[in-house]
């Protein structure tokens, strides 16, 4: 015989198969019926740059050209992508990835002691807000100092600048478990790494994914900035190239393509956001 609360039970798991399965077919589906709004805005764009003739705000027809000789008028083979493409790319997005992977790396970690630790915290957090209230772009020429130009000086600025939405994240997140349940792990006799790993972890899950996501947009603009200076390849190299030679198309074709990296980049993280914390998802729903 099956009782009300396990049919209720039931038919909330029915109905959300379908709903966590068809997640990418939504999410595909609502950009394509916000398409209508970007074609506006880019006639508009167009007609309005044309009519004003300001050299400054080149039409999008112009970036969109000089955006396809500069990175995406290779062979078919490397789809479509030219030498520089492969050399841009390859340069910016390794020293994103790799600077903002340490970030996460070290965020995660420490923040999590911290949240865990009331002595660690007040020991360290005067220190942490000092550095934090420290804006990226002044320490420049310091890590240009230290590290000198190159790969390495990029990837400790992207990692330093973006480290802090992580690891205030994983704290807050660490701190903020529930006492009943690490009570009832105590009980079981979990030993503390088990209690790190299946209680605090997941507890903190969403608070660290929430700031791992936010730094992710940081890396972004710091990958930019750290390239601005003495890089002579990278995005940011191509943008400031631009700027001196005043070839606005190609300026504007850089700035084009950081926000479509920008867009890339959040939607793939949604939808890996919403495979790693679906039980976060699901069990909000059955409170609910």
């Amino acid at each position: 015989m099956t009782t009300p609360v396990k049919e209720k039970q039931e038919t909330k798991e029915k109905g959300r198969s379908p709903r966590s399965s068809g997640a990418p077919i939504r999410l595909l589906r609502g950009g394509s019926e916000r398409l209508w709004l970007i074609v506006l805005v880019l006639i508009g764009w167009e007609i309005g740059t044309r009519v004003a003739e300001e050299e400054y705000f080149p039409p999008p027809s112009k970036i969109v050209s000089s955006l396809h000789e500069i990175w995406f008028s290779g062979p078919a083979s490397r789809l479509f992508l030219t030498d520089k493409a492969v050399d841009d790319f390859s340069t910016s997005l390794g020293h994103l990835f790799a600077g903002w992977l340490v970030a996460c790396a070290v965020g995660v970690v420490l923040g999590v002691a911290i949240g865990r630790s009331r002595t660690l915290n007040d020991l360290l957090d005067p220190v942490l807000q000092f550095l934090r209230a420290v804006p990226p772009p002044t320490l420049l020429p310091f890590f240009i100092m230290v590290f000198q130009l190159g790969a390495t000086m990029q990837i400790v600025t992207i990692a330093f600048s973006v480290v802090w939405p992580v690891l205030l994240n994983s704290a807050d997140g660490a701190r903020t478990v529930e006492a009943l349940q690490l009570e009832t792990a105590k009980v079981f006799g979990l030993s503390r790494y088990r209690r790190l790993v299946t209680v605090i972890l997941p507890a903190a899950g969403p608070k660290i994914i929430a700031g791992v996501r936010v730094s992710l947009g940081f890396a972004l603009i710091l990958m930019v900035l750290s390239e601005l200076v003495g890089s002579t390849a990278g995005i940011g190299a191509q943008l400031i190239g631009a700027q001196r030679d005043f070839d606005l198309p190609a300026m504007w074709a850089g700035i084009v393509m950081l926000g479509v990296l920008g867009l890339l980049f959040n939607g793939a993280f949604v939808l890996l956001e919403r495979r790693l914390l679906g039980w976060h998802s699901g069990a909000r729903r059955l409170a609910n």
